[in-house]
C-alpha cells in the first residue's frame, strides 16, 4: 500500500513539474513567471524642460514599468552626441530634432524617427522690439542671431522670403545658443530661437515680435521625434512599440492635466524653476496635438523643404526615414 502511494505521489509529482513548465511565462521570465524587465536608454535633445513633460510624466506615474521597461532617461552633453550614442548601442531611443535625423541619416546613420513629441515647428525669427520690427521686412539691414546650425540659416531664409528678402538683406551673425543673454544685452535686433523656449524667457522682458516659421513659409512638421535604430527596431520592436506607447500616454495625461504632470517633471528634475517651466508649457501645450503618430503627407512636404533651404543635399527617403505604424496613423 506504502508503495502504491509513494508511485501516486511521484506521478503528481512528475505531472506537477510538467505543468510548471509549460505556464506560458517568457523564457527568461524569473522563477515568479513574471516577464523579465528591459532595461532602456533614452537621450534628450537638451536639459529637461516643459516640453519634456510627456516623458516624465510617463516616468513618474510608472506607465514604462507597466509595460515591462526600466527607462533611464539623460541628457546629452551636445546635441550631436545622441545620434552617435544611438549608433554605437550605448541608447535605445533618442529626441532628436527632426533636421537632425535628416542631416544624421545622409552621412550614414540608420536612424528612425517612431514618433512625433512636437507636432509643429518650434523655431522662429524672435525680434527683440516689436516697435521696431513687426513684419519681416523690417529685418532688412538688422543685425541677426544664428546659432550655426543649417536648420537656423534656413528658417532665417524662410521668414526673410516672406517679407520679400533674402539672407544677403541682413547681417548674421553666429552667437551659438545664446539668443537670450544676446537680446537682452542690445547686441542683436533679432535671432533665431524656439518660441517654445527662448521665446517664454524673452517675452518676459522684452516687447518682442515673433515669426513663426511654420506661419512665414515652412510647412507644418514635427519639430522634435523619437528615433531609434533600424538595428535595435528590427531586434526588439516589442519594446520600442512598449516605450512609444508609454509615451503617448504621458502626453495625453499632460494635456488632460498639465498642472499634475508638471509636478511629474518637477519632482524627477527639481533644479528647474517651476514658473519658467509652467510658463513654457503653457506655450508649447498645444504643439503637442492629440497624437504621438506622425502624418505623412507633413513629413513629405518637410522632406521637400530641407531640401530646398540646403539642410539635406538628397530629398530624404520618408520610408526608410521613418516607421509610420508604431506611433499610430
Amino acid at each position: 500500500m506504502s508503495r502504491i502511494v509513494a508511485s501516486l505521489a511521484a506521478v503528481l509529482a512528475s505531472l506537477s513539474l510538467a505543468a510548471c513548465g509549460d505556464d506560458g511565462a517568457e523564457p527568461d521570465a524569473p522563477s515568479g513567471g513574471a516577464p523579465a524587465s528591459r532595461d532602456l536608454e533614452l537621450i534628450l535633445d537638451f536639459q529637461p524642460s516643459a516640453v519634456h513633460t510627456g516623458i516624465y510624466a510617463a516616468s513618474e506615474r510608472g506607465l514604462f514599468t507597466d509595460r515591462g521597461l526600466v527607462v533611464t532617461i539623460r541628457e546629452p552633453g551636445a546635441s550631436t552626441v545622441a545620434p552617435k550614442l544611438l549608433r554605437s548601442g550605448r541608447a535605445d531611443l533618442a529626441i532628436l530634432d527632426i533636421h537632425d535625423l535628416a542631416i544624421a541619416r545622409e552621412r550614414g546613420a540608420e536612424l528612425i524617427g517612431v514618433a512625433a513629441l512636437v507636432q509643429r515647428p518650434m523655431a522662429a525669427v524672435i525680434a527683440a522690439d516689436s516697435s521696431v520690427v513687426s513684419d519681416p521686412a523690417d529685418l532688412a539691414g538688422k543685425r541677426v542671431g544664428v546659432t550655426g546650425l543649417p536648420s537656423d540659416d534656413a528658417v532665417l531664409e524662410s521668414v526673410l522670403a516672406s517679407g520679400g528678402l533674402s539672407l544677403a538683406d541682413v547681417e548674421t551673425v553666429t552667437i551659438g545658443f545664446d539668443a537670450v543673454p544676446a537680446l537682452l544685452g542690445g547686441k542683436l535686433d533679432a535671432a533665431t530661437a524656439f518660441w517654445s523656449a527662448e521665446g517664454v524667457r524673452l517675452s518676459e522682458s522684452l516687447p518682442t515680435r515673433e515669426f513663426r516659421v511654420d506661419e512665414f513659409g515652412a510647412p507644418s512638421y514635427p519639430e522634435l521625434v523619437l528615433v531609434t535604430t533600424a538595428e535595435r527596431l528590427a531586434e526588439d520592436r516589442r519594446s520600442i512599440e512598449a516605450a512609444v506607447d508609454a509615451i503617448a500616454a504621458g502626453y495625453e495625461a499632460t494635456v488632460e492635466d498639465p498642472d499634475a504632470a508638471l509636478a511629474d517633471l518637477l519632482a524627477a528634475v527639481p533644479e528647474l524653476d517651476e514658473e519658467q517651466q509652467r510658463a513654457q508649457l503653457d506655450a508649447v501645450i498645444g504643439a503637442f496635438g492629440d497624437s504621438r503618430a506622425l502624418d505623412l503627407a507633413s513629413l513629405a512636404q518637410w522632406a521637400q523643404w530641407d531640401l530646398e533651404h540646403g539642410i539635406v543635399e538628397e530629398l530624404p527617403d520618408i520610408n526608410a526615414a521613418f516607421d509610420l505604424e508604431i506611433a499610430g496613423n
